[in-house]
C-alpha cells in the first residue's frame, strides 16, 4: 500500500507559477513510476506528466509541454510538478499517482494509487 499526499495548490494569476509536491509513504517509493493528472469540473481526468522510477525519463501532455516540469527526489519520497506560465485552462484538481510498478503510462487505467488531489485555480 502507498499513501500519497499532495500540497502546493492555490490561486494564482495567469502567467504565474506554482509548484506541487506529492509525498509518498508505504512501499518503497523508487519501485514506482509516478505521474500527475488533473480533472476540471465536468471533464474527465486527464494525463499531465509522468516520470520513470529513476527520474531519467519524463513525459508530458502536449497542452503543458514547455511550461510544466515533473521531477522526483527518491531520497525524500517526493515527486514535484513545477508549473510555469499558467493559463486559466490549467484550472483543475491535480492528482498525484503511482503507476503499476516501474511501468510509465499516460492513462488512468494503469494507475495503482491516487492522492486526494489539490486544487489549482488560475485567474485571468
Amino acid at each position: 500500500q502507498v499513501q500519497l499526499v499532495e500540497s502546493g495548490g492555490g490561486l494564482v494569476q495567469a502567467g504565474g507559477s506554482l509548484r506541487l509536491s506529492c509525498a509518498a509513504s508505504g512501499r518503497t517509493f523508487s519501485d514506482y513510476a509516478m505521474g500527475w493528472f488533473r480533472q476540471a469540473p465536468g471533464r474527465e481526468r486527464e494525463f499531465v506528466a509522468a516520470i520513470s522510477w529513476s527520474g531519467g525519463s519524463t513525459y508530458y501532455a502536449d497542452s503543458v509541454k514547455g511550461r510544466f516540469t515533473i521531477s522526483r527526489d527518491n531520497a525524500k519520497n517526493t515527486v514535484y510538478l513545477q508549473m510555469n506560465s499558467l493559463k486559466p485552462e490549467d484550472t483543475a484538481v491535480y492528482y498525484c499517482a503511482t503507476f503499476l510498478a516501474k511501468v510509465v503510462a499516460t492513462t488512468t487505467g494503469l494507475v495503482k494509487y491516487w492522492g486526494q488531489g489539490t486544487q489549482v485555480t488560475v485567474s485571468s
